[in-house]
């Protein structure tokens, strides 16, 4: 139970920490575009991602899936900028978009996963009884999820409901600006990319 403690602290604050915020910048991209009263999309939206993201997370840490990490490091900020371009382009929210933001959500945790997992394998090292660990970070993960999208809809509520910016003048503005981040972050990781 004590493992189950460490590395669930450990996995809500590797996402919620500033120093990786490219996870930050995914999910506030995500579910940036809800309100409040759409906390059930954003609900699917969420469990499609952490679906995505457990399952590489679990078949990397446990040897099935063999990564490029500085590969994986250049497509996350990649996924950040094709949800943003989706949020700046699409301008009617149906029900088949929706269904491609699913889809997209959870396409892009395969490749988060990855991401996690490097980290993960370095804490667990030679240790072999990792399922409960992997699991307590996982959930942990999740909950450093949760708080950021409810940092992102709280903002998106004062912005639209107080501040009074129109809906789509304050996804244009989040997407754009999480858009550029993203983009330079692309450059860089880039001319890192190691092919082997």
């Amino acid at each position: 139970m004590q493992d189950f403690g460490l590395y669930f602290e450990l996995g809500w604050q590797h996402i919620c920490n500033w120093a990786g915020y490219d996870h930050i910048l995914f999910v506030t991209v995500l579910c940036g575009m809800y309100l409040l009263a759409d906390w059930r999309k954003v609900l699917i939206l969420v469990t499609a991602f952490t679906i995505g993201h457990s399952v590489t997370l679990a078949l990397s840490v446990l040897n099935v899936i063999h990564i490029n990490s500085s590969l994986i490091e250049f497509l996350i900020p990649v996924t950040i900028v094709f949800t943003s371009l989706v949020n700046i382009l699409k301008t009617q929210r149906s029900s088949a978009t929706m269904k491609l933001n699913y889809v997209l959500a959870m396409f892009f945790g395969l490749i988060h996963g990855m991401g996690f997992s490097n980290y993960l394998k370095s804490l667990l090292g030679t240790s072999t009884n990792i399922v409960g660990q992997l699991f307590a970070f996982n959930l942990g993960l999740e909950f450093g999820q949760v708080l950021i999208v409810l940092a992102a809809l709280f903002i998106s509520f004062v912005c639209i409901n107080f501040m009074k910016v129109k809906r789509r003048d304050w996804t244009l503005f989040l997407s754009s600006a999480i858009f550029g981040i993203a983009f330079i972050m692309c450059i860089e990781r880039f001319q890192l990319i190691k092919f082997r």
